[in-house]
């Protein structure tokens, strides 16, 4: 169930993205009262940040939360709670309602059960859930086989988080487990450059999702994905 959206250039791609956030929020709102959203980091969500922030919604009754985060504290610029905090809650979205997933235990192991039980007071399902995807194929903090990869894909596992220590990236990770990810109304594909369509067009090639762990997300019926990329 994955459509791809193209665009000429990055604003026309970001506009259009935001539109269609902006209408999944206020669907949410007028269905159940609320909404809530899970953003992905990295720098190439900042642009989209920063419109989404001025949009007029009643941001009061939104709940954002991030698909995975570093464990480092949110002052170090390697947390995408940080981006968010300086890039999205900002202007009009200031009044959202923001939930991270990092906390003070010392290892994301450790911190794991307080984050899962810190994000149930995340409305769920989600109305968006905003993911990147890496060169190597990984979304989230879903890396290629790490240790704790086959667990994160478990549909059955119970589980909306999960302590990740990628082979193909620094740090350990908190992150959304697949069954959490899927728990969406929309899913949203963020992709810029040339490099990322052609990991895209492997990935949907192949099969194997421990070998690009972003196949589990795309060749799955449970929830619509679109992606939207500009080169």
């Amino acid at each position: 169930m994955f459509t791809l959206n193209q665009y000429a250039s990055s604003d026309e791609l970001t506009q259009n993205m935001v539109k269609h956030i902006v209408a999944a929020l206020n669907k949410g709102i007028a269905e159940r009262g609320m909404a809530s959203i899970a953003v992905s980091g990295g720098k190439t969500p900042i642009p989209l940040f920063k419109l989404l922030s001025q949009q007029e919604l009643p941001w009061s009754k939104v709940y954002i939360t991030l698909v995975d985060d570093r464990w480092v504290d949110d002052t170090d610029d390697a947390s995408n709670e940080k981006l968010v905090l300086s890039y999205l809650l900002q202007n009009q979205a200031k009044l959202a309602n923001f939930i991270g997933l990092k906390n003070s235990a010392a290892t994301p192991f450790e911190g794991e059960l307080e984050a899962q039980q810190k994000l149930a007071e995340v409305p769920m399902p989600f109305d968006v859930v905003i993911l990147g995807m890496g060169e190597d194929g990984h979304t989230a903090s879903l890396f290629p086989h790490a240790k704790n990869l086959a667990a994160g894909l478990d549909m059955h596992s119970g589980k909306l988080v999960m302590d990740m220590t990628p082979l193909t990236a620094p740090l350990d990770r908190i992150t959304l487990t697949l069954p959490a990810i899927l728990n969406s109304q929309n899913i949203y594909l963020h992709l810029v450059g040339e490099s990322k369509k052609v990991v895209l067009d492997k990935a949907t090639q192949g099969k194997d999702i421990t070998d690009m762990p972003i196949r589990a997300v795309l060749q799955q019926d449970k929830v619509k994905v679109i992606g939207f990329w500009c080169a």
